[in-house]
């Protein structure tokens, strides 16, 4: 059923009412004089549709059902008789009640003052302050009179604010009495007082915080103003169907008229939008705003629904979570929406704006120091593209939380937040598959105190030694995390550091793509740290581990230790150590370790296809170790092929060779050395494989 709000004569709004799945529970209150006022005969005319000759003390208990009621939500009714039922009783069912319906009788003027001597104190001081219900006057009997009893009731109407309505009407010839009961439902779905405050005549600041919220969502483009387009994108997420040409005229026509801002550049403003909006609530057309504030996702408390906040996501073990296209189109059209000057940097006043639809700033200024910035400190497009990203890794339920504020699910016409989440599946499937279709790498990066973590973190985001030290304590952030390409494809890095610590190691400190061990090249104690934890929770792991020689621009000292940090990674098949320092004159320090980190992890699948391959290949599944398939299997397993692996990650990880390496006879003679072995390794391969059985 569709509801028309006539603004002036041929202007409306269009509106439809929402899906309610609750039960109203109408309760009428009766007060007892000599002559009657009819409440019950209100009850039995409603139900029988005609007026009854015999009434009874108490109307029995009815249902209407949904589908006979315009709101589509049944409605309980429930009669008190003074004679037939205790005050307790009558105080029971005043707490079980949604609307309270006071009866008084248009042409007995001291059943309308009983109303405020008696009633409404009875009701106030058995209900929650906080939870009032709403009250709807009920004049019967206005065919006994020819005058209407409203100048009477408007004072009381304006005395009491729980008071919805006042209904005249008639039980003995039906007058109103579907309207009576239509108006109980609208009170309890669509009440006028979290919206309204009759006293100021003007919106409960709530609902203007919640409006306003609203205007800033549907103003795509974030200019003021909400032009043809915009109105009719608003009109039809909320109400289904667009407004005619003439129609939006007409509506702007009624806001040039009482709001002298209301329309600028032929667009509604946020002050004309609220004044349509206040027009509707004095008009008695709650149930637009209503529909508009539901929409957005609002409860009955003009507070943001939890279900709308957070939508259900199923997030299995060992998966992790990332924003998928349609999320990141959507946040880069919040970002270009408020980047007002072009610079493709958010200031601050820029970000202060962004977030004015939250009810709080959701990021501190740690932010700053976990993404890359500007030259002003002012965070970047890539910057806030990969702040988005690690929230959605990290803490997806703030994601959902966040997207809800920015209105994902209306801009983006989706059914929730949740359609802007991909679950990836668990690692150890992409391993099977050889092939990974995530887009963010986590590697947690481990070392002793003072060893250089929190520089090898900055560096990611191009800070060197110098522009490092300007970051305040209090400002300090653990993670880091930025794009690169890896393979030509384009990644993003999460660096998280871990706090030095033996005795304990968390799941979220274990649980990573690939692990930096890290240690100071001038500190003779620093890499023992990094071979213990190691050996204590990374030996046996698959995780590919990285070791970074840091500070590599001071004097190396020989480690403390049973032996040296490149010894220690040729024994257990790791890349050898690479050099790293954030100390340079440049402006930013280089980003090919973290590329290389990357890679390792890539190269994870890669070298696993190619064994698999070869797997495939053989026909001969026997343990004879004398056939085909036996001596391959004991290639691959052997220490040699592990060394060459070895060789080729290093290989991998010194992709650029400086024109001084080319002049010089040592790197021609590694070359050399590196080309015979290959040479070598593949006549071996041949002989073994064409060896009869």
């Amino acid at each position: 059923m569709q509801h028309v709000l006539q603004i002036k004569e041929n202007t409306s709004i269009q509106s439809t009412p929402l899906l309610h799945t609750h039960t109203s529970s109408l309760f009428l209150c009766l007060p007892l004089f000599s002559a009657k006022v009819g409440k019950t005969s209100l009850i039995m005319s409603l139900v029988s549709e005609e007026f009854p000759e015999v009434v009874p003390y108490r109307a029995e208990e009815i249902t209407i059902p949904a589908d006979v009621t315009p709101e589509r939500v049944p409605t309980h009714i429930v009669d008190y008789s003074e004679a037939e039922q205790t005050d307790e009783q009558l105080f029971q069912e005043i707490s079980k009640a949604n609307v309270i319906c006071i009866v008084y009788a248009v042409n007995n003027k001291k059943s309308i003052e009983k109303v405020t001597s008696h009633w409404i104190p009875l009701i106030t001081d058995n209900t929650d302050k906080d939870n009032r219900v709403p009250l709807i006057l009920v004049g019967n009997k206005s065919d006994l009179v020819e005058h209407s009893s409203m100048e009477t009731i408007l004072p009381i109407m304006n005395q009491y604010s729980d008071i919805e309505t006042c209904v005249e009407c008639s039980a003995k010839n039906l007058k109103n009495i579907s309207e009576l009961f239509y108006y109980a439902q609208k009170a309890v779905l669509h009440p006028t007082g979290p919206l309204y405050c009759p006293e100021r005549k003007d919106m409960k600041p709530l609902c203007v915080k919640a409006l306003t919220r609203i205007f800033k969502v549907s103003d795509l483009d974030n200019d003021g103003i909400l032009n043809d387009n915009q109105l009719n994108f608003f009109q039809r997420t909320c109400f289904n169907a667009p407004l005619a040409p003439q129609a939006l005229e007409d509506v702007k026509n009624v806001v040039r008229k009482n709001v002298s801002d209301g329309v600028r550049d032929n667009g509604l403003t946020l002050n004309g939008f609220l004044f349509l909006h206040t027009l509707f609530i004095q008009r008695g057309r709650h149930e637009t705003t209503w529909t508009v504030l539901r929409r957005f996702g609002y409860d009955d408390d003009l507070e943001l629904h939890q279900d709308y906040l957070f939508p259900q996501l199923k997030v299995p073990p060992d998966a992790t979570t990332e924003l998928n296209h349609d999320a990141y189109l959507f946040l880069q059209g919040v970002f270009d929406k408020h980047d007002k000057d072009r610079d493709c940097a958010l200031s601050p006043e820029e970000l202060k704006d962004l977030f004015d639809v939250f009810p709080y700033m959701p990021w501190g200024a740690d932010v700053s120091n976990t993404v890359c910035t500007n030259d002003k400190g002012w965070i970047t497009y890539q910057g806030y593209l990969s702040q988005w990203t690690l929230t959605t890794y990290l803490d997806v339920q703030r994601c959902l939380e966040y997207l809800g504020y920015l209105g994902y699910s209306i801009v983006a016409e989706q059914e929730s937040q949740a359609a802007g989440i991909t679950v990836t599946r668990d690692k150890k499937i992409d391993l099977q598959k050889r092939q990974t279709q995530r887009s963010v790498f986590r590697c947690n990066v481990f070392g002793d105190v003072c060893s250089g973590k929190s520089g090898f973190l900055q560096a990611f985001l191009g800070r060197n030694l110098m522009s490092q030290k300007n970051i305040r304590e209090e400002h300090r952030s653990f993670y880091a995390i930025s794009t690169t390409y890896v393979y030509g494809q384009e990644k993003y890095l999460l660096l998280h550091e871990v706090f030095p610590d033996n005795d304990y190691m968390s799941d979220a400190d274990l649980a990573c793509d690939i692990v930096c061990l890290l240690y100071d090249v001038s500190n003779p104690y620093s890499f023992e740290y990094c071979a213990k934890v190691f050996k204590q929770y990374f030996m046996d792991s698959k995780t590919p581990c990285m070791m970074i020689a840091a500070k590599s621009d001071l004097p190396e000292v020989k480690q403390q230790y049973g032996c040296t940090p490149l010894e220690f990674c040729r024994k257990h098949k790791m890349p050898p150590p690479q050099s790293f320092t954030c100390n340079t004159a440049a402006a930013a320090p280089s980003r090919d370790i973290y590329t290389k980190l990357t890679t390792v992890h890539m190269h994870t699948y890669a070298f696993k296809a190619v064994v698999e391959t070869i797997h495939a290949r053989l026909r001969c599944m026997c343990t004879c170790n004398r056939c085909t398939f036996c001596l391959c299997q004991n290639l691959l397993n052997s220490e040699l092929l592990q060394t060459v692996r070895t060789k080729l990650y290093a290989a991998v990880l010194s992709r650029h060779v400086s024109q001084a390496d080319l002049k010089s006879s040592t790197f021609w003679l590694r070359a050399s050395v590196g080309a015979a072995m290959f040479a070598v390794l593949g006549i071996a391969m041949y002989r073994v494989l064409l060896k009869p059985r």
